[in-house]
């Protein structure tokens, strides 16, 4: 038996535990290695050391919000093409030149279904694996 490789973590970034805890505990469930934060500043931190193959946060945080994590990581070259799926409450829009500057790759709008989010995860870890010869 063959060990597989090492997957990076999916870093999940919200100030509302409950939402921390269904989200992380969908994304266990289903296998992957999952990082938690509870604002902006925690999320930066962990995404720097953690390198994460893919980060899902929340749009409206205390101290750092989603954009500005989003935006403060696609300056960094180790996180500039690191995929973010962002939640959203209802009513807060991003608009396109804020996505622009960012790597953000998807918008889902609070309430979402968790199983939403692990379609949308298990579709950007298909497209990072390497293709097999």
């Amino acid at each position: 038996m063959t060990a597989q490789p090492q997957r990076r973590p999916i870093l999940v970034v919200d100030d509302e535990l409950h939402i921390l805890h269904v989200v992380s505990l969908k994304l266990s469930n289903a296998g992957y290695d999952v990082l938690t934060a509870q604002d902006g500043e925690e999320g930066y931190e962990l995404a720097v050391q953690s390198n994460p193959a893919i980060i899902i946060s929340d749009y409206q945080m205390p101290f750092v919000s989603g954009l500005e994590l989003a935006m403060k990581l696609h300056k960094l070259p180790e996180t500039a093409s690191t995929p973010i799926l962002m939640l959203t409450a209802w009513g807060f829009a991003l608009n396109d030149d804020d996505i622009a500057q960012t790597n953000i790759v998807s918008v889902l709008s609070k309430p979402f279904s968790p199983r939403e989010v692990l379609e949308q995860v298990e579709q950007l870890m298909a497209q990072q694996e390497p293709a097999h010869t």
